[in-house]
């Protein structure tokens, strides 16, 4: 017999819970970037500040956390947000790649 799971009954998945160090970090964005799918770019700059903590993200570029978490919620933020948030990341991808 085969048996259904349901979808509700599956654990929730949060790759932030995964990307333990800046290695990892660094390997994660680097993949993104490969793609070169804006929307997906903004969804790993969500799961890295959250990994990192968003209020710490947030105070270090520079914007409220409400703000930054609006704009990477959302999927919509400019150009100079997401440079801020990848700045205060501090990872060692060079930015030309963005």
């Amino acid at each position: 017999m085969d048996t259904k799971i349901k979808i509700s009954d599956l654990p929730d998945f949060d790759p932030a819970e995964y990307l333990n160090d800046e290695k990892d970090i660094e390997i994660y964005l680097s993949l993104v970037i490969e793609e070169n799918d804006p929307s997906e770019l903004v969804h790993a700059l969500d799961v890295v500040a959250r990994a990192r903590g968003m209020s710490e993200i947030a105070k270090q570029s520079g914007m409220t956390r409400e703000a930054l978490f609006e704009s990477l919620r959302l999927n919509t933020p400019c150009v100079t947000t997401i440079k801020r948030v990848y700045q205060a990341l501090g990872v060692k991808i060079p930015l030309e790649q963005l």
